[in-house]
């Protein structure tokens, strides 16, 4: 369960944003959306390794 702390005379949008940054952290909707449709297990290792490249080709480009 999320518990956002609302401070006395805190605006009601503000304590808003931070739960919904809240939520967002915690991946919920992410699980969701993906528990809906089977992916192969080998489809989620490309993903991973193509990922892994991308990531590796921006590290080579800072340096």
């Amino acid at each position: 369960m999320i518990i956002v702390p609302i401070k006395e005379g805190e605006n009601i949008e503000r304590a808003l944003k931070k739960f919904k940054r809240k939520f967002e952290k915690t991946g919920t909707m992410r699980e969701l959306r993906s528990r809906q449709a089977f992916t192969k297990p080998s489809v989620v290792s490309r993903e991973q390794r193509m990922k892994a490249i991308y990531v590796q080709q921006l590290q080579r480009e800072e340096e």
